[in-house]
C-alpha cells in the first residue's frame, strides 16, 4: 500500500512541490508513529484490539484517499499481456538508456547500505563505548529515537523545503550524507557520551534530509512516467531492500575486523558507513539533467 502511495506521488507531482511533500511524507513518517503508541496505550493489555485498532485506522483512512483522490481515466494507455517470465523481466532495463535514474539508485543503494551498517548494532555500540550492559543502554536508546524523530523531521523538512525554493537537489543530497558521515565519524572515535548523542543527532537530520530530498530527485529522473513509474519505483525499492537484507551480514563480518576476544571493530564498521553514505550524496552529483 505504501509503495503504491509513492507511485501516485510520481503520477501527479509537479515538480516544483515534489520538495516539500517528500519532506511532508518524512515528517508524517516519523510522527505518525508517535500518534498509534498513543491511540493503542489504553489498550495494551488486550492483544485483539491492539490488532484490530490499527486495522481498522488504516482500512478508513485508506479508504478515504481511494475515495476522494482523483485518479485519471488510465483506459486510452498501451496494454500488453505478461506471464511470469514477461513480468521478471520487467525488473530489468538498461542502465546506460537512464543513466541519471541509474544513479540516483546507485547513490540510494550506498545510503542504505551505509544507514544499516549504522543502526544495526546501535545498542551494542553505545554499551560497548560506555562499558555498560546493553540493557542499561535502553533509557539512552529509547531518549536517542524520541529526540532523533526532532532531528529526522527538520533535516526533511528543512532540506525538501529549501530544495523546491531554491530548485536545487543535488546540492542536498550531498549534504545530508555529508551530515551522516560527520555523525558517524563523531561517534567512531569517541567514548563520551555527549558526543555520541550529538553524532546520533547530526546522523538523524542528514538521514532526514537525505531521504527527503532524493525522493524528489527519483520523482524528477523517474523514466517513462506517464506509462510505467510504478515498474520503475519497484525497481528502486530494491535499492532499498538489498542493503537492509544484506548490509546486517556485513556488518557481522567487519565487527570481527583486527580484534581477539568479545571486542568488536565498532570503530571500523562506522568508519566504512560513513564513506558509504558520502558516497552516496557524491554519486548524484553525476547526474545531468536535474541540478
Amino acid at each position: 500500500m505504501l509503495s503504491n502511495l509513492q507511485i501516485s506521488t510520481a503520477d501527479r507531482l509537479p515538480e516544483s512541490q515534489r520538495g516539500k511533500v517528500a519532506g511532508l511524507t518524512g515528517f508524517a513518517t516519523q510522527v505518525a508513529p508517535v500518534f498509534g503508541v498513543i491511540l493503542t496505550f489504553g489498550v495494551t493489555g488486550d492483544p485483539l484490539l491492539l490488532f484490530l485498532i490499527p486495522g481498522a485506522v488504516g482500512v478508513v483512512l485508506v479508504t478515504l484517499f481511494v475515495t476522494l483522490v482523483h485518479e485519471d481515466d488510465s483506459r486510452a494507455l498501451p496494454r500488453e499481456r505478461i506471464g511470469l517470465s514477461g513480468l521478471l523481466k520487467k525488473y530489468l532495463y538498461n542502465p546506460v538508456q537512464y543513466p541519471d535514474f541509474s544513479l540516483n539508485w546507485l547513490g540510494r543503494f550506498l545510503f542504505y547500505f551505509g544507514l544499516t551498517l549504522n543502526t544495526t548494532f546501535t545498542a551494542f555500540f553505545f554499551a560497548s563505548r560506555l562499558g555498560v550492559a546493553v540493557s542499561e543502554v535502553a533509557g539512552i536508546i529509547a531518549a536517542l529515537g524520541g529526540v532523533g524523530v526532532l532531528a529526522v523531521t527538520a533535516g526533511a523538512l528543512g532540506g525538501g523545503f529549501l530544495s523546491d525554493r531554491l530548485r536545487r537537489r543535488k546540492i542536498f543530497v550531498l549534504l545530508g550524507g555529508a551530515l551522516m558521515a560527520v555523525g558517524m565519524l563523531l561517534m567512531a572515535f569517541t567514548g563520551d557520551v555527549a558526543a555520541l548523542i550529538t553524532g546520533s543527532l547530526i546522523v538523524s537530520a542528514g538521514i532526514g534530509m537525505f531521504s527527503a530530498v532524493d525522493q524528489a530527485l527519483l520523482l524528477d529522473v523517474l523514466p517513462e512516467k506517464d506509462t510505467d513509474a510504478g515498474r520503475f519505483m519497484g525497481i528502486t525499492g530494491f535499492a532499498t531492500s538489498i542493503p537492509q537484507s544484506v548490509a546486517p551480514l556485513v556488518a557481522s563480518a567487519v565487527l570481527l575486523v583486527g580484534v581477539t576476544g568479545a571486542e568488536k571493530n565498532y570503530t571500523l564498521l562506522y568508519v566504512i558507513a560513513a564513506v558509504l553514505v558520502l558516497l552516496g550524496g557524491l554519486v548524484v552529483l553525476r547526474i545531468r539533467s536535474v541540478r
